[in-house]
């Protein structure tokens, strides 16, 4: 539907146009009849209403072409109209004309220039015909365009609220399970784990509107989800993180680290019962924040973790839908050390 400010624009582009088409076809028709020594009067009489009556016929085409955009296999009524328009244009002035002017002599020369106006009137009015209908096709192809801006939108929304979602139900499951775990040996710890995951669970609700946060939300937020997991591995699970102070207010999407953390838990603890340390380095530069996540890491093992691959996928994934870029997750393995490595341009 053309909205209010579409509406008068074209408004005022049809009045304008038909302004120019009165004013020009009365001053030329005047100067032409004038440099042939027609009577100045006669000239003056016979082109106001000439430009008069085509006038109204461009703006009756103007209007009912207003809010209509025919198809290629209906151009053919539009040509039809602007020869009717153009037939009645002449018919009207004629009609009109002889009231005006008395000189016989001079409505016998008009009746012989009948065909040459009736061509005349015929370009003008397709000329208004096809301005509206070009601009109409502007205005569809606008139109087009933001329904599928906001459709791919709408869609992006959707799927980044998904990927987040994704997010939840296997780390509150451990969680849970974790709970069940300590409440017969370690009620207190159970206790403590609890308030802990209702602290992370209820950040994350309040970071379900927000697409870009500050990097030290997402670190305060990140060590409530550390805090759980150092109680569920206790003693075993080491971590450290490191960030410069200026990077502390860049932005990057929320709980975009966790997941990767995740996969470094995982990859970095559930092979082992040995103590595992795993970093975090948060760095900036050139408007880029660039986070490091490094695990322990056992190329040879004989029991390799099978995941679903989610965690990475993930992240790149929700990069790519607020960024459009593929290059900004990165991982590397050595012999001992995997490492992941985001990278946040700041807009």
């Amino acid at each position: 539907m053309s909205t209010p400010s579409y509406t008068s624009s074209k408004q005022r582009l049809v009045n304008i146009s038909c302004f120019i088409i009165w004013m020009a076809y009365a001053l030329i028709q005047t100067a032409l009849l004038w440099w042939f020594e027609v009577d100045f009067e006669l000239a003056l009489n016979d082109s106001l209403v000439s430009a008069t009556v085509i006038t109204l016929c461009c703006y009756v085409i103007a209007n009912a072409l207003n809010h209509y955009l025919p198809r290629k296999e209906k151009y053919f009524y539009v040509v039809i109209w602007g020869l009717v328009l153009a037939a009645i244009s002449i018919s009207l002035s004629r009609w009109i004309l002889q009231y005006v002017i008395t000189d016989k002599p001079y409505l016998n020369q008009i009746d012989l220039s009948l065909p040459l106006r009736f061509f005349i009137n015929a370009l003008l009015i397709a000329w208004m015909a096809i301005i509206n209908i070009l601009w109409n096709i502007q205005q569809e192809y606008k139109e087009n365009e933001q329904r599928k801006a906001d459709a791919e939108r709408l869609a992006r929304e959707a799927e980044l609220y998904n990927l987040r979602q994704q997010l939840q139900p296997h780390f509150l499951f451990n969680s849970l399970n974790s709970i069940i775990a300590l409440i017969g040996r370690k009620p207190d710890e159970a206790r403590n784990m609890t308030f802990q995951l209702s602290d992370f669970l209820r950040g994350t609700l309040r970071k379900d509107d927000q697409q870009l946060i500050p990097l030290k939300d997402e670190l305060d937020h990140l060590q409530l989800y550390l805090g759980i997991e150092k109680v569920r591995f206790g003693h075993r699970l080491e971590t450290q993180i490191n960030h410069d102070e200026d990077c502390l207010m860049m932005t990057l999407p929320a709980m975009i680290i966790q997941p990767l953390v995740e996969n470094a838990i995982k990859h970095g603890l559930y092979d082992t019962t040995e103590n595992v340390a795993i970093s975090i380095v948060c760095t900036c530069s050139n408007k880029l924040l660039e986070i490091a996540i490094k695990n322990p890491y056992d190329s040879q093992s004989i029991k390799p973790r099978r995941g679903t691959g989610f965690g990475l996928r993930g992240v790149q994934r929700r990069l790519f839908l607020l960024f459009g870029r593929t290059d900004l997750l990165e991982t590397k393995a050595t012999k001992h050390i995997f490492t992941s490595i985001i990278k946040i341009p700041q807009l």
